[in-house]
C-alpha cells in the first residue's frame, strides 16, 4: 500500500518511519540539525508547491532515510494512512 503525500507523490507504507508536524517538531535543535543535514546530503524531497506543514521520514531497505516535505497537515496524512491509502 502507498500513502499519497501531495503533488502526485506517493510513498510505500512499509518505508514510513514517521509523520511529523514541522511547526511543533522543529522547535527541537536535534530535529532542526537532522533536517539541515538531510538537506545538505540531498535527502530532502519536496512534495509541495507551498509552505511545508509536515515531513514524512521514510527509509527503504539498505537505503539512507529520506525526508518528504508536504503541505498537507499531519492529521490529513494520518487519516489517509488509516484508511484511504492506495493499493
Amino acid at each position: 500500500m502507498y500513502l499519497h503525500i501531495g503533488q502526485s507523490m506517493v510513498v510505500p507504507f512499509e518505508n514510513i518511519i514517521g509523520i511529523f508536524d514541522l511547526d511543533t517538531s522543529s522547535w527541537s535543535h536535534r530535529t532542526r540539525s537532522f533536517l539541515e543535514k538531510a538537506q545538505r546530503e540531498g535527502r530532502v524531497v519536496s512534495a509541495t508547491g507551498d509552505i511545508p506543514r509536515t515531513f514524512t521520514l521514510c527509509q527503504g531497505k539498505n537505503k539512507p532515510a529520506t525526508v518528504y516535505l508536504s503541505q498537507l497537515s499531519p492529521t490529513t496524512l494520518k487519516g489517509r494512512a488509516e484508511g484511504n491509502g492506495l493499493e
